[in-house]
């Protein structure tokens, strides 16, 4: 229950500060292909390398920082999970910007025929590149402490490597 508040006021948190910030707003929707391992140890331990595939849509607010809602989707596991995430975007060059960021959220795994959603957490940084005004692409590290504990078997961590391409409206 402590992690859900924590979770619940910081979703509160950023829904009521984001108005103050509308000023200088671009939302953007997009989508993303990588790599994932999990980390999965116990009685029923298994290879958790696999592809992962992801939606997500949000807004950068005054150039620097970013908040967005991801659905990513691992077959392996068939893990889908629900992220929250902010990022600060540190400008590089003209078109470059290096981030940033923390991420937590809910994870729904499905390992060894024993089903669990359970609360999510970690950080990501990145290289995001501007190719116009309406289209960027970002290459992405990310790190996700799991906490499923299903029937001795435990899933540890998550760590992803993901290209994306966001197009800006």
């Amino acid at each position: 229950m402590n992690k859900f508040t924590v979770l619940s006021t910081l979703i509160l948190a950023s829904s009521v500060a984001l108005p103050a910030f509308a000023a200088d707003t671009d939302w953007f929707v997009g989508g993303g292909v990588g790599y994932q391992q999990d980390t999965i140890k116990g009685d029923n331990a298994q290879n958790g390398e696999d592809a992962t595939y992801q939606l997500r849509g949000g807004a950068i607010i005054n150039d620097h920082h970013r908040v967005m809602g991801t659905y990513s989707y691992m077959d392996k596991s068939s893990q889908n999970l629900f992220l929250a995430s902010y990022d600060y975007l540190i400008p590089v060059a003209q078109k470059v910007n290096l981030f940033a960021g923390v991420s937590a959220g809910l994870a729904d795994n499905k390992i060894s025929n024993e089903s669990s959603t359970d609360f999510v957490w970690g950080g990501q940084v990145g290289a995001m590149y501007e190719i116009n005004d309406s289209w960027s692409t970002d290459l992405t590290y990310r790190y996700l402490d799991q906490d499923y504990s299903e029937q001795a078997t435990k899933l540890d961590y998550s760590q992803q490597v993901v290209w994306s391409v966001d197009y800006k409206f």
